[in-house]
């Protein structure tokens, strides 16, 4: 595979490495990655000399800003429905597979880490912050809601800390994402060439899963939060209650600037990804791995059918004046029967897995 290719694929000793190459773009995942990388973790969980599948960005400054989110919404205006329906099927397929890989899978989240690459880390049993991480799931900002099985791993954040990171898009620096659960484990970035070479000399073999921890654990450093810490008891006080509007009457009640700040930032996004990201959430902490991944399909095919996912890209990305024209406008004009729909088993058929 040419050094060119978006995606790049090599073993080391007993590791599988997986290169996304594409750091003009902030390593953002398209189709052809999506299909690339699927086989190559399908190949390697029946290789008995592979031991561990590591995952890295390439360039320091994102593991993975996204999906190709351009891309899909110019596919889905020019090429219609089946190739969205193509394109989130196999990245939902991927997740999954992450999800039960039988062998340890560790994500290097150097830089920014939002989207498509959460997905493509936090289902993993490793994932390892620098002081570089940055992550967020800020896809109510353009009009969509997490996916990337975002419904399984955000409700199981700590207190309620999933629900606060899934309405706001709040970003999260290293030590934050420790606190929430998205990183696993802290390495300074000068470190992490040296965590590298000492996991390729893990061999196949019994206690894989234990070599690597204790790798990991002569390597990583602890790292105080930078912020969920000192609001933890607001955020588990305002996005535990049971409805949307409630978590913003409870945000404005409190009164402090950090209250105030949270809930104007969560009404500039869009009031329809707001209400089905709630319901989202809600239904997620209930439901096994599979059952999210058949429910964001659903979702992610009717935010393709409406107004806001491509108002959403042309004020964020396209045009990038930052002033996205929602439909409705107001979180009160969305109504339960058009959440609703959003849920409803999809006329083709819903998500299936082999």
């Amino acid at each position: 595979m040419s050094d060119e290719s978006d995606i790049l694929f090599s073993r080391t000793g007993g590791v599988g490495h997986v290169k996304l190459n594409r750091p003009h773009t902030l390593n953002a995942l398209n189709y052809d990655m999506v299909i690339a990388m699927q086989q190559a973790l399908d190949d390697w969980a029946m290789d008995s000399d592979v031991a561990v599948v590591l995952v890295q960005g390439a360039g320091d400054r994102a593991f993975c800003a996204g999906g190709d989110i351009r891309r899909l919404a110019e596919s889905s205006r020019n090429e219609g429905i089946d190739y969205c329906r193509g394109f989130f099927s196999s990245e939902f397929r991927l997740n999954r597979t992450i999800f039960r890989y039988p062998k340890p899978y560790m994500a290097i989240l150097d830089g920014i880490t939002m989207g498509g690459g959460v997905g493509l880390s936090v289902h993993g049993q490793y994932r390892i912050a620098t002081e570089r991480t940055l992550f967020a799931m800020p896809e109510t900002g353009i009009g969509y809601f997490p996916d990337v099985g975002g419904s399984y791993f955000l409700p199981r954040c700590p207190d309620s800390i999933g629900m606060y990171l899934g309405l706001s898009g709040a970003r999260l620096k290293a030590g934050d994402s420790l606190t929430a659960g998205v990183s696993t484990h802290y390495v300074p970035a000068n470190l992490v060439d040296g965590l590298i070479e000492a996991v390729e000399k893990i061999g196949p073999g019994e206690d894989v899963s234990f070599k690597v921890s204790a790798v990991l654990s002569e390597f990583s450093s602890a790292l105080e939060d930078e912020t969920l810490t000192n609001h933890r008891a607001l955020i588990d006080q305002c996005f535990s209650k049971d409805s949307l509007d409630q978590v913003l009457v409870a945000l404005h009640a409190s009164g402090d600037e950090w209250s105030k700040l949270t809930a104007s930032k969560i009404r500039e996004k869009s009031p329809t990804s707001l209400k089905v990201t709630f319901r989202q959430l809600r239904e997620g902490g209930t439901l096994d791995f599979e059952a999210c991944m058949v429910m964001e399909l659903r979702l992610a095919l009717r935010f393709m059918e409406d107004h806001d996912f491509y108002e959403g890209v042309r004020a964020v990305i396209v045009e990038k004046d930052n002033q996205p024209s929602w439909l409705p406008s107001n979180v009160s004009e969305v109504t339960n029967e058009a959440v609703e729909r959003y849920f409803l088993p999809l006329a083709d058929g819903d998500l299936h897995f082999n």
